[in-house]
């Protein structure tokens, strides 16, 4: 045993005697010492347990005991051994000795936390823990409100840029290293080179459900996201809400949000956006483009809308909330209304005081592309409000004083 381990301490010297080594190079030998040395221990260990076995049987031949206690302990060594196979032949149940469908239960009953703890206690444990059919419930109630499909299409780019940067990380380098110096001391082949380098602690990311939940709940991830009334309710941003990327804070439970650049503003960051203020992105259209309105052939006065806004061409759309109006013409009667008839929509944002030309838009029904000009801003594609929970949403956000 010593001689190996010799041989492996000789090689250590000679790489560090050699020239410079790179960074890699200097974590797999740190981590080799740290191995070596703990084998040593193990095995000075071993060599004192058998040196006082040995002398614990000498003393026992040296001094025999009278026949009456002979008998004595071998009717007592007896029965500690039946006591032994009794228990281990009639002890407790494991969990793992369950019915699949027993064990299957016990784990949907677990909160994440608890699951997390059942995966770390045995191999068996830790596959069934990690089971997408466990994990897809607490997904949809922790974090369905504010991750949609875009933030699924950014976590699978995240999975595969994390893969390029392992691939790309020097970490066949090291498994040849290790291999090659397995030859001369078999306590190298105990060591396994860690997907990420040795960076960090967290589970190896991967495609199963689990994987995205601890992701975003570490806050590491940052997903796509929509913000209503950005930057803590800047007078600006009144009733509206913008895309940007969150990422989860778990010290505080809000996130944090990060706006795009746009025109001569850098990023923009926000803290301590609460849970009410964040949603999953109700269409696909990204934030630079025209989303197409399939619903302005529909649209009667009462119905409640968003539009896209943007103050000029360089920056991003965000969602406004509106209701349609009557036209000039029309008196409001709901008998003898004909604005539905009519090519033209009004459309009313009643946070903005009368007489504010933030208060009403007008658009067109057929062919209608983006509208407006460098003075009051753009208006782009419109969607319709079909849901309670929607409005609703909106009317929580109300402004408390009528804007300007």
């Amino acid at each position: 045993m010593l001689a190996p381990l010799l041989a492996a301490f000789a090689v250590v010297f000679l790489l560090l005697l050699s020239r410079p080594c790179a960074r890699d190079m200097r974590l797999f030998l740190a981590s080799l010492c740290q191995q070596l040395v703990l084998s040593l221990l193990g095995f000075l260990a071993g060599l004192r347990l058998l040196s006082g076995v040995a002398a614990a049987s000498a003393a026992t031949e040296t001094m025999p005991l009278m026949p009456s206690f002979k008998r004595k302990r071998a009717a007592a060594t007896v029965e500690n051994a039946e006591e032994a196979a009794a228990t281990a032949g009639g002890g407790e149940t494991s969990v793992l000795d369950l019915p699949e469908l027993a064990i299957d239960c016990i784990l949907e009953k677990l909160r994440p936390a608890e699951l997390r703890s059942m995966a770390a206690v045995c191999r068996s444990m830790r596959e069934r823990c990690r089971g997408d059919h466990l994990w897809e419930r607490h997904m949809t109630n922790r974090w369905g409100r504010v991750l949609g499909r875009a933030a699924r299409d950014e976590w699978r780019t995240h999975l595969a840029s994390a893969s390029e940067s392992r691939a790309a990380g020097g970490g066949g380098k090291r498994r040849k290293w290790l291999a090659a110096l397995s030859c001369v001391c078999p306590v190298v082949s105990w060591m396994r080179p860690r997907a990420d380098g040795g960076k960090s602690s967290a589970p190896v990311l991967d495609d199963s459900i689990m994987s995205w939940y601890l992701s975003v709940e570490s806050g590491k991830f940052w997903f796509p996201a929509q913000v209503y009334n950005r930057e803590h309710g800047h007078v600006g941003f009144m009733m509206s809400c913008y895309d940007a990327a969150l990422s989860y804070d778990f010290h505080t439970d809000t996130f944090r949000a990060r706006y795009p650049p746009h025109g001569r503003r850098t990023v923009v960051l926000e803290d301590g956006v609460q849970w009410d203020r964040v949603r999953a992105p109700p269409v696909d259209t990204l934030a630079h483009d025209l989303h197409t309105s399939d619903c302005l052939h529909e649209l009667r006065p009462g119905d409640h809308i968003e539009i896209q806004w943007r103050r000029n061409k360089e920056f991003p759309y965000g969602w406004w909330y509106g209701v349609v109006g009557h036209l000039e013409s029309c008196d409001g009667s709901e008998h003898f209304c004909r604005c539905h008839l009519s090519d033209t929509v009004v459309l009313e944002f009643n946070q903005y005081t009368p007489g504010s030309r933030w208060r009403q838009a007008l658009v067109k029904r057929k062919e209608h592309r983006e509208e407006g000009n460098e003075g009051d801003g753009f208006y782009g594609g419109i969607r319709k409000l079909r849901g309670k929970d929607d409005i609703s949403k909106w009317r929580q956000l109300w402004p408390t004083d009528v804007l300007e």
